[in-house]
């Protein structure tokens, strides 16, 4: 997406136990004068991230001293996530289940080209006679 200038090494995937609040975090500009951190959570369709999660999430960025994030979900999020995104000083990026597939397709990230199509036209010129 051109973050970290297009460099694969200026982000890194920081989760796990202990992880504070973050699994990964990615230069925002070639120089890294910026950090983003990231969090994701992989749930099932219908388990939707809540307020809660978001709150710790605001929190762990609070403690970092940073105040951008990515919050990403294989499933979506709650109105009460949507309306505290909104209100916290933080800025914060939700990307559900939808968007994320439509970013991994744009960027072809995890997918593959399975077929494609030619569209034919007619030549006209091929049938003009001299």
């Amino acid at each position: 997406m051109g973050y970290g200038g297009g460099d694969p090494t200026r982000g890194w995937v920081t989760g796990g136990t202990g992880d504070g609040g973050v699994d990964g975090t990615i230069r925002e500009d070639a120089l890294g004068l910026d950090e983003i951190f990231v969090q994701a959570k992989r749930y099932a369709v219908g388990n939707n991230v809540g307020d809660r999660s978001l709150r710790n999430f605001a929190g762990a960025l609070l403690a970092k001293g940073m105040n951008k994030g990515v919050f990403v979900t294989t499933s979506a999020f709650t109105s009460s996530a949507l309306a505290y995104v909104e209100k916290t000083p933080q800025h914060i990026v939700l990307i559900d289940g939808e968007e994320l597939a439509t970013l991994l397709v744009r960027y072809g990230i995890g997918v593959r080209v399975k077929s494609t199509f030619a569209i034919k036209q007619i030549d006209d010129s091929y049938f003009e006679s001299e």
